[in-house]
């Protein structure tokens, strides 16, 4: 009996360092920066899209919940709640402003937790009252971060514009 209770705690003991052992090899794997970046990629198609389908909900679901926007000439827009405000203000007042993306590339860390995706953008927006259309190109530089759950999440915007100001959004 005695030998069989010390059988047990070895064998326990050695499934124990074996799991620690297996634990510690899947945090030094290589982490897979091309696929990384293929899914910043998609989350940013799909946040262009939701953006131009003025859908401020799908839009916001893009960022973490304490995202910071920073956007030219405005103060920052801090938390996704304050982002959903933003979006749904700047939807209202340019019901049909539609934005596209260019020269995009995306650098993913070594530790794979932390992603920068930039761009070039060109917004064109439309003033619901006075019906004036203007055109916005800018740079955009977003860091994204692996959230908890296994997603990625803009944590943190910058938008520049590279052009004359034509209006207010």
């Amino acid at each position: 009996m005695r030998i069989l209770r010390m059988l047990r705690t070895v064998f326990v003991a050695a499934g124990a360092l074996l799991v620690g052992i297996g634990g510690a090899a899947a945090q030094n794997a290589p982490v897979d920066t091309g696929k990384i970046a293929a899914t910043i990629k998609a989350d940013v198609a799909q946040l262009l899209a939701d953006y131009n389908a003025r859908d401020p909900v799908r839009t916001a679901s893009h960022d973490a919940p304490n995202v910071v926007q920073m956007v030219h000439g405005g103060p920052n827009v801090v938390g996704q709640a304050a982002d959903l405000a933003s979006d749904r203000k700047q939807f209202a007042a340019h019901p049909k402003a539609q934005t596209t993306l260019s020269n995009d590339a995306v650098e993913v860390a070594a530790s794979g937790e932390m992603a920068i995706y930039r761009a070039t953008y060109n917004s064109t927006f439309t003033e619901k009252r006075t019906k004036r259309t203007w055109t916005e190109t800018g740079n955009w530089v977003a860091g994204y971060r692996l959230q908890p759950d296994g997603s990625w999440k803009i944590e943190w915007a910058i938008y520049s514009t590279t052009s004359p100001r034509a209006g207010n959004l």
